[in-house]
């Protein structure tokens, strides 16, 4: 995959941990490690970017960090294919999420989703002012779509059990998990698998004085990151 293909900036540094800013909480965090072959990186506070020769995943996870105890997971993903990648059919068993105890969750069905109405509208209308953008593709995915695996609760619609990718089209929606006995702080990742790999993004959920002293640094780390991006 060319530089020139990808739209977004490499900062080695910032990786998807947040451990390299220099707070006495951050500074003990160790690097996450994929076991696949892939580049990812920090794009914002909450947003992480993961992707290898064949697929491309952008997350957002706001969601899941302010909801520390509560038993839903919501990231909020964008996906394509890149490079010379055929347009290809991704169903929602290809998504999981492992937990920092060493848990793996599926994605939920649409019946678990229906049946959480109840905790969830609690937790969409939480979200609502999450203003974090996912909006980062590679140049050739120029069209949107939408990534409808669950049907929105309080109107009529459909939900689907697969988006098609390509790569010209950006996909872009919600996933649900749900995880017994609560959100916990650590290191989680979201496994995306492809028709022919597995895109691993890295998202760690912080305690609340690593969380401040992320967001403290962050100003610090965003411009590292644009001055990194200009020379390239």
């Amino acid at each position: 995959m060319t530089k020139r293909r990808i739209a977004v900036g490499l900062v080695s540094l910032l990786l998807a941990g947040g451990a390299a800013a220099q707070g006495p909480e951050l500074s003990k965090l160790e690097k996450p490690q994929p076991t696949v072959p892939q580049i990812f990186t920090l794009q914002g506070q909450y947003v992480r970017i993961a992707y290898n020769n064949e697929g491309f995943a952008t997350m957002g996870y706001r969601a899941v960090q302010q909801e520390i105890g509560n038993e839903w997971l919501l990231l909020t993903v964008g996906l394509t294919v890149v490079g010379d990648t055929p347009n290809e059919k991704i169903k929602r068993d290809a998504f999981s999420v492992r937990t920092p105890d060493g848990k793996t969750l599926p994605l939920a069905t649409q019946t678990e989703y229906a049946n959480a109405s109840g905790a969830l509208r609690a937790l969409n209308a939480r979200t609502k002012m999450i203003r974090d953008s996912i909006n980062y593709f590679p140049v050739g995915a120029q069209h949107a779509c939408p990534i409808q695996f669950f049907a929105d609760l309080d109107k009529r619609g459909l939900a689907y059990d697969e988006v098609e990718l390509a790569t010209n089209r950006g996909c872009v929606g919600r996933l649900y998990f749900h995880q017994s006995g609560g959100i916990q702080t650590g290191q989680y990742w979201l496994d995306v698998k492809f028709a022919g790999s597995v895109v691993q993004v890295p998202f760690r959920v912080f305690t609340k004085e690593q969380a401040k002293e992320f967001e403290k640094e962050w100003e610090d780390i965003k411009e590292k990151h644009e001055e990194g991006y200009k020379k390239k």
